[in-house]
């Protein structure tokens, strides 16, 4: 699933790690890259690289378990367009 189809999809991406108190990170299917989406230059970079063809190749972790749920609000929203 393509993580990122359009600015709305980004503007509540952003919202929901916002809302995380731990760390959110995004890494490639391969792990060669890895993004920390709290980190503003990260964040920027990542929503770069979702955006390219190969977007769905990537997976997303919350370092802070109790965070869960503030990314299940993002992937029920991807659902729902």
């Amino acid at each position: 699933m393509k993580l990122l189809k359009n600015e709305k999809d980004i503007k509540t991406l952003i919202q929901d790690v916002d809302r995380c108190h731990g760390d959110v990170i995004l890494r490639s299917g391969d792990g060669c890259e890895e993004y920390n989406l709290k980190s503003a230059l990260s964040r920027y970079m990542a929503i770069g690289e979702l955006c390219k063809a190969h977007g769905d190749e990537y997976e997303m972790f919350c370092m802070d378990p109790d965070d869960q749920g503030n990314m299940l609000h993002f992937y029920a929203s991807l659902r729902c367009a």
